[in-house]
């Protein structure tokens, strides 16, 4: 254990555009230790200012262009500072906008001592201590409010349901807001690649203590290098974790579920279309179940990294923050006026990773969430791989079968293809697929599960697939969803449980493994969307036993968690009078 140092506090007032203070330390409560932080705030010394704060793993004193270079040179040059962070407000526009900007490094990362454990009740614990710190320093105003990207979005769902004094507004910026269902299982399978890529590339290297941080432009601890027995033991491996535990009532995942309904401040809740595999789910669900009375949903498109920093977003984050925490107000934020939903539309083939081109998508907007008078309309597989508004008539039991355990490089599935629409159709909200599946042993195993990937897929009037910008400029289809069937229940008595949202406990109490050849039925939440389709273009809806184009950094292909005992076989989508699979689609009138 290395001895902590309390003479590491400096201020700056003549380097930057504004006043830098490094390595302020902050007291938790309870005795559970410090937690190190930068200030930024402006040079005028007679005034208070409100407080933008964040708080994760990526290192306070890691600049933007040495966590992600190429991304950072992307970024607009007022968001270009000598202090600028991966996915975090930058300090010099926002003091040169009147506000204080607090960056804190998460326990056990960066220059703040402790255990390491992301994402867990200890880190919201530490963060409410870190924003009722802020609201009560001498040049703050005592008006907080959050504001960032991805990690730094997710983690204020979580410490705004523990309502820390000071708080007044919360911006996620795509951001999950569910650990279990947005991140790491899927309907229930295991997310593994992206959070082995997380974990290892963005986390576990800014661990304190750990030697060897400044070879690569992460700075040392300060307090010196800790022997690898002891960073060991301080840290909670997310790889390790994930894996080990499966269901949502193990304690593992209990302790980071906390009650949405608990979040009552005002909150600006921004999801992206293309984010099909993290955060735009988290974004929807957080603005449904929040309590707050004064919640506006956004849907954006383009990369994960780069539209918080665009000039019309900016404009929507500060005049959203003005309102809330510095009561200048014109577009009416503190009354309701603007309205409460409004989304980017998905129309023709502009391509993907191109925001000029993307830029031409028009915005509708709406007073609710889902758009009010959508309409629900199912469209049925048949056997002969069509989708179609009309159920099967057929006496005749059929199937369609595939290998079960497919991967992105092996793709196994099936699809069903639309006729060409006669007319632009436009599809926005939640969608439910409903199948009859079974599963029998092919090559001597014994399956007792099977894992569906289902994808929504987009083609023109040619037959070419039309792909929209992923997190990281990747092309994805139009959405995708999944389902463990041994975790199928479905709680239809939970307030949140919808026809076209099935709600889900996966508790270890639900797990019921299949038997060989016995037909089930299972409805597959697929995440929420948005696509126009013209007259001309077909929808196909694809079933896969593993990952499928569009799954970029977020594969399930763990080995242990899909392993050949359980799931090697065959799988079945079965048809007929009494087996009518379906998928329901969000139809918005004209």
């Amino acid at each position: 254990m290395l001895p902590i140092r309390n003479d590491l506090h400096t201020v700056d007032k003549t380097s930057f555009d504004y006043i830098y203070e490094e390595n302020a330390t902050i007291q938790l409560a309870n005795g559970r230790g410090i937690v190190r932080c930068n200030v930024y705030r402006p040079k005028t010394e007679t005034e208070h200012y409100p407080v933008l704060v964040t708080y994760g793993p990526y290192g306070k004193d890691v600049h933007y262009s040495v966590f992600h270079a190429s991304s950072f040179a992307d970024v607009p040059d007022e968001h270009h500072s000598p202090h600028s962070a991966w996915e975090t407000p930058d300090p010099g526009f926002w003091t040169r906008n009147g506000y204080a900007i607090v960056r804190a490094d998460e326990v056990g990362l960066g220059q703040s001592p402790g255990v390491l454990n992301t994402m867990s009740r200890d880190t919201s614990l530490a963060f409410v201590d870190v924003i009722e710190w802020a609201a009560a320093q001498s040049w703050s105003s005592g008006k907080v409010g959050l504001l960032g990207i991805s990690y730094y979005a997710g983690s204020q769902w979580r410490v705004a349901a523990r309502r820390p004094k000071g708080l007044e507004c919360i911006v996620p910026w795509e951001g999950m807001s569910d650990y279990y269902r947005d991140r790491c299982r899927h309907g229930g399978i295991l997310s593994n690649t992206f959070i082995d890529f997380w974990w290892n590339r963005q986390v576990l290297k800014n661990q304190y203590g750990r030697p060897g941080r400044a070879t690569q432009g992460w700075g040392e601890t300060i307090e010196g290098s800790l022997p690898v027995e002891e960073l060991q033991s301080k840290l909670h491996d997310q790889n390790v974790e994930n894996l080990a535990h499966r269901f949502l009532d193990e304690d593992y995942y209990a302790s980071r579920d906390y009650n949405m309904a608990d979040i009552e401040v005002p909150l600006l809740s921004v999801a992206n279309w293309g984010g099909i595999l993290l955060h735009l789910r988290g974004n929807v669900e957080g603005f449904m179940n929040a309590s707050s009375k004064l919640k506006y949903l956004r849907f954006i498109t383009g990369r994960h990294d780069l539209p918080f920093y665009t000039p019309d977003y900016v404009q929507l984050q500060k005049s959203f923050l003005d309102a809330f925490l510095k009561g200048h107000d014109p577009e009416g934020w503190t009354q309701g006026k603007p309205a409460r939903v409004g989304y980017r539309v998905r129309t023709g083939d502009v391509g993907y990773n191109n925001t000029e081109k993307e830029d031409v998508y028009p915005t509708k907007y709406y007073p609710s969430w889902p758009v009010p008078e959508t309409q629900y309309v199912k469209y049925f597989l048949t056997a002969s791989n069509g989708l179609t508004q009309s159920p099967s008539q057929s006496e005749q039991d059929m199937k369609l079968s595939y290998d079960a355990l497919g991967n992105l490089k092996d793709p196994k599935s099936v699809r069903f293809t639309s006729n060409p629409f006669t007319e632009e159709i436009e599809f926005t909200g939640h969608v439910v697929a409903h199948l009859n599946v079974s599963v029998t042993a092919s090559g001597g195993a014994t399956p007792r599960d099977i894992d569906l990937f289902v994808t929504l897929r987009h083609l023109d009037s040619t037959g070419k697939e039309i792909y929209y910008t992923g997190t990281v400029g990747d092309p994805v289809p139009v959405s995708k969803g999944w389902l463990r069937c041994s975790l199928r229940a479905v709680k239809s008595s939970h307030p949140q449980h919808t026809s076209w949202r099935p709600y889900r406990e996966y508790r270890s109490s639900d797990h019921s493994p299949l038997e060989q050849g016995k037909v089930y039925e299972v409805d597959v939440e697929i995440w929420p969307t948005n696509v126009v389709l013209q007259a001309g273009d077909k929808l196909v809806f694809e079933v896969a036993s593993g990952d499928t184009q569009g799954a970029g950094l977020f594969e399930h292909n763990s080995k242990e968690d899909r392993n050949e005992a359980t799931f090697k076989g065959t799988n079945h989508i079965h048809f007929g009078k009494d087996a009518q699979n379906w998928v329901s689609m969000p139809v918005i009138p004209k």
